[in-house]
């Protein structure tokens, strides 16, 4: 056993004590990869656009059929970890998410661009999934500051991308997704190459924590009504500060503040998540984005109190996820099948909360992305409360 493993509890030690160091780095370089994918959709859509002589708005049924995919595979791929080796399956995974990469750019009809977006949200969910249970099934307690670590490794792709699309548009978009599908290769070979972390066995789930379905259930709508929230704000803040006055420019400028703010909290919240517990960071969390959201209901029509709740919200929302995977590994049994149902969740909401804010913007003002937005967080928060009693039984 190593130095690096020798003051870690056994069943820890275990799971560290081959290539722990080799499998962490390719599970983050898999998240850049899928944060590179998932961040060069948006800014890509005009080329689209003109590519398949599509008006924008037909192109937006492209996000639809990203985040379809996305459920389903993070639906099947809870079932594809947990019965093949890890590592094959997410290097295999990872290849059919760049050969989609790859294609994405140079087809010109809209509704077979669709079908391709569609295949590369099923490799983008199976990823999401992978890389989450495979950290846990290889750090088990100790996974909360390398979770952290993971999504900050995703968000580090999604800043990426824009700039990569925005440099590729004077010659060719294409140059830009070509240049991420060679990107992911290398990463899919090391995987393949990579061997273990093996499959549970249901001999190691029975003498392990206890599957509790309702926790699940309770997790995965936790999950469901924060990303939708971090979803539904990130993409609606634009629109809202349009709304009450400011130019298109600081409109801008809000937004990157929020995802900038969420990459660096995520950045914060590695050595956070070593010192404290994933009970103690999501109620500070949760606390700290209701305290942004009443920031932004006090003051309406202030561009710079919208600036205020824009930073503390994506500050407070970055280590929500990795600290929620975090709990729920120290409870329940985390199979990838288990993880699939809490992406499956995320997904879900991810979806509906951005649309039903949509729905409400023109009809009951722009006000209205707040008011569903605290209206989430509240819910998520009693959720919490519930999973938190549970757990300390």
């Amino acid at each position: 056993m190593t130095s690096a493993t020798a003051s870690l509890s056994p069943e820890v030690a275990v799971a560290r004590s081959s290539n722990w160091k080799a499998h962490t780095a390719a599970y983050f370089a898999s998240f850049i990869a899928l944060g590179l994918m998932t961040g060069a959709i948006g800014p890509s859509l005009p080329s689209f656009a003109e590519r398949t002589q599509s008006s924008l708005s037909q192109t937006g049924f492209i996000f639809t059929s990203l985040s379809l995919g996305y459920m389903m595979g993070s639906f099947v791929g809870g079932r594809l970890f947990d019965s093949v080796q890890g590592n094959l399956a997410m290097g295999a995974v990872l290849m059919i998410a760049a050969a989609m990469a790859a294609t994405v750019p140079i087809i010109s009809s809209l509704w077979l661009l669709i079908l391709v977006v569609f295949a590369l949200g099923l490799g983008q969910g199976a990823i999401d999934v992978g890389g989450n249970a495979l950290l846990v099934r290889i750090h088990r307690r100790e996974v909360g500051p390398f979770m952290n670590g993971l999504h900050f490794s995703f968000g580090v792709g999604a800043s990426l991308a824009p700039a990569l699309v925005a440099q590729s548009i004077g010659s060719h978009i294409s140059w830009a997704w070509w240049a991420i599908a060679i990107f992911v290769l290398p990463i899919a070979a090391r995987l393949i190459l990579l061997p273990g972390p093996a499959t549970q066995t249901v001999q190691e789930d029975e003498n392990d924590r206890q599957s509790d379905s309702a926790m699940v259930v309770l997790i995965a709508l936790f999950l469901f009504l924060y990303v939708g929230a971090e979803v539904g704000f990130g993409g609606w803040v634009y629109s809202y500060a349009l709304s009450i006055g400011a130019d298109e420019m600081t409109s801008g400028y809000v937004t990157s503040i929020f995802w900038g703010a969420f990459t660096v909290g995520r950045l914060i919240g590695i050595p956070i998540a070593a010192r404290f517990l994933p009970r103690s960071i999501l109620l500070a969390d949760l606390a700290g984005c209701l305290l942004s959201v009443a920031i932004l209901l006090l003051w309406p029509s202030s561009v710079e109190a919208l600036c205020i709740g824009a930073t503390g919200l994506g500050l407070s929302m970055a280590s929500i996820f990795p600290a929620m995977l975090s709990l729920a590994e120290r409870r329940l049994t985390v199979s990838a099948r288990v993880t699939g149902r809490f992406i499956f969740g995320a997904s879900a909401g991810s979806m509906f909360l951005p649309w039903l804010i949509g729905q409400l913007f023109d009809a009951c003002g722009p006000q209205s992305m707040n008011f569903v937005i605290l209206a989430a967080l509240a819910v998520a928060a009693g959720v919490f409360a519930i999973v938190n009693a549970r757990s300390m039984k």
